[in-house]
């Protein structure tokens, strides 16, 4: 079926005209690994670009095995609705009686109303009704598709939640000869114990994503108290270690997936004691934590879960809130009441504000732009086109810079993850292990990843994954899957052309020569910690290297690549 909407690439992202998707890939619901994997795309009311944002958990199994590959929204409810997917039915239902819930209390009431058994709900909170620009979907797992503000969008469509009941019909392969030998090899990639699984070398497996907040911290490549400076002498108390000596009760995990990175946790004392939650990633736990000057675990924890209730960007929230943090010690605070780093009962106080769009909420809904512009300082922002940089600090990192640079959402680690070679060192095998603090080579490493991942997230498979399997294991997955011959070689041109299509789509919307930048404190200020004292960030020189490799002019894919890539 073929789509055709008019809502090119000017259109406001909070009218009518905006679509907003929710799309799986071509191994979504299938038995290859860490498959369960959504996105939901729509243009950025925070940025203004295209963003698409992808949850994990069983929602998007269970969509397909409804027998959908994706559903895409146009238009405006005229009032609260939910849509509720079942025995291959497609319902718009009303939602009056969830409208003004948390996240967790609308699950609740589904679950009530449907069963339990085989349910998945997929829903925005009182963040994305009050058009909070990075509200953001979470589902029953408290999975979230966080980044770019896809719930606000939601939530200006009238759009609740998407309801699922779906028993597990696993997607058959085209070839199930040729499946079962390409799935054991992706299967022996993934579990090779130098990669992310390993008990005895303290993995995702075993830490979760938060294995990284000491890492980062020791190289100096973890952004602190509002990026001013690149370590944090709290790290090891929100780490993945901490975590799991202390606060771990349990490990689920997502459709398919042998690795189990989620840890679920329980606060034990404090004004928090009791609360059960699921989990500390490491972004998140960063943003409110290092990103905040908060070192208190459960403090973290308490405001990761806020924010999948409210239904909010745990990692864009810690933006505003350490602009306001930064202000107050500097005298910038324009009328306001001062918050002081590290004050875990306002900063929860305060993520309510924001939810609500009350006080200094009001301001800061609207993202880390206008929260600097507020207090008269919009240098405070360490945003890129409008979305705040996630847990890598680009004088430590420095293919985090390009990255972040380059990404067509936004800063965004997501788009192209090098500390998988400068930090981790095990992606495309040994070879692309590189120096985190040398910038020559990095242009051409972010494409590489940029790439990858491009091809990653159009299969819709966990980042993870590329941690250890090969694009010829994915390859092999395919077509094995769908019965389209398929190729290393074919999916990074694939990547390539998805990334270069979005970038026109930029380019459309006005994101032309000078797009590309980061906030002048990585540039100009060095770094006073770790193993990165004495750095700063060498953007223009990577950039240079960067628009070479990728064909580009200053930013702007020209004719020439659009027709190459046979875009137009």
């Amino acid at each position: 079926m073929r789509f055709v909407f008019d809502n090119g690439p000017q259109v406001d992202p909070l009218s009518p005209d905006n679509i907003l998707c929710f799309m799986n890939g071509p191994l979504t619901g299938s038995e290859a690994n860490m498959s369960g994997r959504m996105a939901i795309v729509t243009k950025s009311p925070l940025t203004g670009t295209i963003t698409d944002s992808h949850h994990g958990g069983w929602s998007a199994a269970r969509l397909r095995w409804a027998g959908y590959d994706g559903l895409v929204f146009r238009g405006k409810a005229p009032q609260p609705t939910y849509v509720y997917i079942h025995d291959d039915q497609f319902e718009l239902l009303d939602a009056s009686e969830v409208w003004g819930k948390g996240v967790h209390d609308t699950v609740k009431y589904f679950k009530e109303k449907y069963g339990e058994k085989d349910l998945t709900a997929i829903a925005i909170g009182p963040a994305g009704e009050n058009l909070v620009k990075f509200a953001c979907w979470i589902n029953e797992d408290d999975r979230a598709s966080g980044r770019g503000g896809t719930g606000c969008v939601g939530g200006s469509k009238n759009l609740k939640a998407i309801v699922i009941k779906a028993e597990k019909k696993l997607v058959k392969a085209a070839d199930r000869e040729k499946w079962k030998e390409a799935h054991a090899k992706a299967l022996a990639e993934i579990m090779d114990e130098r990669v992310v699984t390993s008990p005895r070398k303290g993995g995702l497996s075993v830490y979760g994503t938060n294995v990284l907040m000491n890492m980062t911290n020791v190289i100096g490549g973890l952004p602190a108290k509002n990026s001013q400076f690149a370590a944090f002498e709290g790290a090891e108390k929100i780490s993945g270690e901490y975590v799991n000596d202390n606060l771990l009760v349990d490990n689920p995990t997502c459709h398919a997936c042998p690795v189990a990175c989620k840890k679920e946790v329980e606060v034990k004392d404090g004004p928090y004691a009791g609360l059960r939650m699921e989990s500390l990633e490491y972004e998140p736990a960063w943003s409110v934590g290092a990103n905040c000057g908060n070192d208190d675990a459960r403090v973290v924890a308490k405001m990761i879960d806020t924010c999948n209730d409210m239904g909010m960007d745990a990692i864009e929230i810690g933006h505003p809130l350490s602009i306001w943090m930064e202000a107050s010690e500097r005298g910038y605070t324009n009328g306001t009441g001062k918050i002081d780093w590290g004050d875990g009962a306002k900063m929860v106080e305060t993520a309510m504000l924001i939810a609500k769009r009350e006080g200094i909420g009001a301001i800061m809904a609207d993202g880390a732009n206008p929260t600097a512009a507020y207090f008269g300082h919009p240098e405070l922002a360490m945003t890129v086109k409008g979305q705040g940089v996630p847990a890598y600090d680009p004088r430590g990192i420095k293919g985090m810079g390009v990255g972040y640079a380059t990404s067509n959402r936004g800063a965004c680690h997501l788009r192209g993850y090098t500390p998988a070679a400068e930090v981790v060192g095990n992606v495309l095998g040994p070879s692309t292990i590189t120096d985190p603090l040398e910038w020559k080579g990095k242009g051409e490493l972010t494409i590489i990843f940029q790439n990858v991942h491009t091809v990653t997230d159009c299969l819709d498979v966990c980042k993870f994954a590329t941690f250890a399997e090969s694009l010829d294991s994915f390859a092999a997955q395919y077509e094995a899957i769908t019965g389209v011959p398929s190729s290393a070689e074919h999916l990074l041109k694939v990547g390539e052309r998805v990334y270069n299509l979005e970038r026109y789509y930029n380019n459309l919307n006005g994101f032309r020569e000078g797009s590309d930048y980061l906030p002048e404190r990585f540039l100009k200020e060095p770094s006073q910690h770790g193993g990165s004292k004495g750095h700063v960030c060498e953007l223009d020189q990577m950039l240079e290297e960067y628009y070479a490799k990728r064909g580009w002019v200053n930013g702007v894919v020209p004719e020439s690549k659009l027709k190459e890539l046979e875009i137009i």
